[in-house]
């Protein structure tokens, strides 16, 4: 089983699913043993295809850490909390949970788009 490490211990995840807000973004960022990156990258993979099918997703893409170090980061679209509340609390996806391996830490943080004027759009 997965175990998760807030990003933030002052405002985990479950505190900003409390949170309405359109579009966010979510940044997973996992630890690992090495010797577990085939298991971690199988139920990741599982994990992905669920959450493609539920409303309100848009998109993911899985970063690795270059070198030998078995960190990855997910960051995943989505239309609002409220879909991403449903998805990541749907009995199906916690169930799933228990497929990665022991050794996985995950960090999830929900984000949003800032305007920089000259530089980038909210």
């Amino acid at each position: 089983m997965i175990l998760r490490k807030p990003l933030d211990p002052n405002f985990p995840i479950q505190k900003q699913l409390e949170i309405d807000a359109a579009p966010v973004v979510l940044v997973n960022v996992f630890t690992l043993e090495e010797a577990d990156e085939p298991t971690f990258f199988s139920a990741w993979e599982d994990d992905a295809a669920f959450m493609k099918e539920q409303p309100g997703f848009i998109s993911t893409q899985l970063h690795r850490a270059i070198g030998p170090s078995p960190t990855y980061l997910n960051y995943a679209v989505w239309e609002s909390t409220g879909a991403f509340r449903a998805a990541f609390s749907h009995p199906e996806f916690i169930a799933k949970l228990s497929d990665y391996p022991s050794s996985a830490v995950a960090s999830p943080h929900l984000f949003q788009k800032v305007a920089v004027p000259g530089v980038c759009v909210a």
